[in-house]
């Protein structure tokens, strides 16, 4: 994944995401290292696609987490959740 992922961008990333992770076999790794923006909104997008994967049973795992999600998940208290898949 790269770009944004902000208020701006969320719906369409949600409904993409789900789009891409349908065609998808077996777990899904997400790598945001390509993230260059983030905010609340990119974080509830991430909790989404968490339980897409649980609804479905997929498992759903992300990589190279940015700074500002992993902050906001802290505050959150979430950033465990978004470590363990």
């Amino acid at each position: 994944m790269r770009g944004a992922l902000t208020f701006q961008t969320a719906r369409r990333a949600l409904t993409a995401g789900v789009k891409a992770f349908g065609a998808a076999r077996g777990p899904i790794e997400l790598d945001l290292s390509g993230v260059a923006a983030s905010d609340s909104a990119g974080l509830a997008v991430l909790i989404e696609w968490l339980a897409w994967g649980r609804r479905g049973g997929r498992d759903v795992r992300f990589t190279n987490l940015p700074q500002a999600l992993s902050a906001i998940a802290r505050m959150c208290e979430i950033e465990d959740l978004l470590k363990a898949h």
